[in-house]
């Protein structure tokens, strides 16, 4: 039997990260402003002006390799991944990026046919993706694969 309550729309995914300042100011730097701390349970609400919602959760332990226990390492673990957010110019976000010395891990790319997409990490390798979505004709999303 299915659940009786339509799911409306998503509100925010749990990030967990090792150290709260460093988090906090990435996050601003991708356009994420705190809105909210929640002390007792070690996190915090962070949104974008066009209310986008992550919550950070500072009680992360930093793993000394750098690696990301659910994507780089062989065995891999079952849990959320990374959250994918839109933008309305990959291109201009990617030149953004390069400028604020944010590495790319995985450039420009369709990934299907509705999207062009691009990886980033957050200072604790969690994996961020970024979406343009494309127009619904075929010449149109030609022209983004051949760029």
């Amino acid at each position: 039997m299915k659940q009786p309550q339509p799911i409306r729309e998503y509100d925010h995914v749990g990030i967990r990260v090792s150290d709260r300042q460093q988090a906090v100011a990435f996050y601003e730097q991708l356009g994420f402003t705190e809105v909210r701390r929640f002390e007792p349970f070690e996190a915090n609400e962070m949104e974008t002006p066009g209310g986008v919602r992550i919550n950070l959760i500072f009680n992360g332990t930093r793993l000394p390799h750098g690696r990301n226990v659910l994507l780089d390492e062989p065995v891999k673990l079952p849990g959320v991944t990374h959250p994918a957010f839109v933008v309305d110019d990959l291109y201009a976000l990617k030149d953004w990026l390069d400028q604020a010395g944010i590495e790319i891990t995985e450039g420009i790319h369709r990934l299907g046919p509705r999207r062009i997409t691009l990886f980033i990490r957050d200072p604790d390798r969690n994996v961020l993706e970024f979406n343009q979505l494309l127009p619904e004709s075929e010449d149109a999303a030609n022209h983004f694969a051949a760029q």
